[in-house]
């Protein structure tokens, strides 16, 4: 085992039986499950900041008190990251219900500005999170134009779609209320959704404070919520603006794909820009 990291186990009080076992889903980190003397973890290998954010995150969703598990940090450092490894089994009807419910509580925790107090990461990218009091200049300054820039500088986005983009950056405020900027994940796809014995549990977080729907347009973009997952979110209260607002929330997933994996999200890409300029 590798020096540092049997040294965080044992500061966390962590006695290791057997050698790390590699699990799947480590695109973006290495990612192992350890047997202990107290059960199991799972461990990261990243970027120290990038692990840095991640376990800032877990830490305000457990502190959040929603009802949904969130794995325990048990030791950070040195380009790893220990946390409690969490049981897992088949989804069924009821938990969807309860996923629902559960990100409901979530985002009834608001605060007075739209951001966080620390950067992190939605993948490999890094997100800026600087605090701004309105959330359409947020979704701008700190979402869109970032990502939009990022992309044009690499060849992913022609001068024509990149204008595109920042015509419909610039008129967030003509159809999009501001709202409380609300505690959401920030990285909600299907993949870190998981189903345990004591209910849903989230995992890999890139948290920030911002609209809801956030979480919302991530679920479906990459997944397919049931109804009963909407029937308690929403508790007969949708906006009736959803769909527009669910298509502007996954153009910033959209183009950090486009940035991460290439040209095959442009279509994707177009297709969120056109919906959006239709109104």
């Amino acid at each position: 085992m590798e020096p540092r990291l049997a040294m965080l186990l044992a500061q966390a009080g962590l006695v290791p039986r057997g050698k790390p076992v590699p699990l799947g889903g480590g695109d973006i980190a290495a990612v192992f499950r350890v047997t202990t003397d107290q059960g199991d973890v799972v461990v990261k290998h990243d970027a120290p900041e990038r692990l840095a954010g991640e376990a800032d995150g877990l830490r305000a969703l457990r502190a959040a008190g929603s009802g949904l598990m969130v794995p325990e940090v048990l030791g950070e450092g040195d380009g790893f990251l220990v946390m409690e490894a969490l049981e897992t089994k088949p989804r069924q009807q009821a938990d969807e219900a309860a996923l629902g419910e559960g990100l409901r509580r979530l985002h009834a925790v608001t605060g007075d500005a739209h951001g966080w107090s620390r950067d992190n990461a939605c993948g490999r990218t890094p997100q800026p999170n600087a605090t701004l009091a309105d959330g359409r200049i947020f979704q701008r300054e700190r979402r869109l134009r970032p990502l939009a820039d990022a992309c044009q500088a690499r060849g992913l986005l022609d001068t024509r779609l990149r204008r595109r983009v920042e015509a419909i950056a610039e008129g967030l405020e003509a159809w999009l209320p501001d709202v409380p900027a609300c505690l959401v994940h920030g990285d909600l796809w299907s993949g870190n959704v998981l189903f345990t014995p004591h209910g849903p549990a989230i995992i890999d977080p890139a948290v920030y404070r911002h609209y809801p729907e956030v979480d919302l347009a991530m679920l479906t973009l990459f997944g397919a919520p049931g109804e009963a997952f909407f029937d308690a979110y929403w508790d007969g209260d949708a906006p009736a603006d959803w769909p527009r607002r669910e298509t502007l929330f996954q153009l910033y997933p959209l183009l950090n794909h486009l940035l991460l994996f290439g040209g095959g999200y442009r279509d994707a890409v177009t297709r969120a820009v056109t919906h959006l300029e239709a109104g």
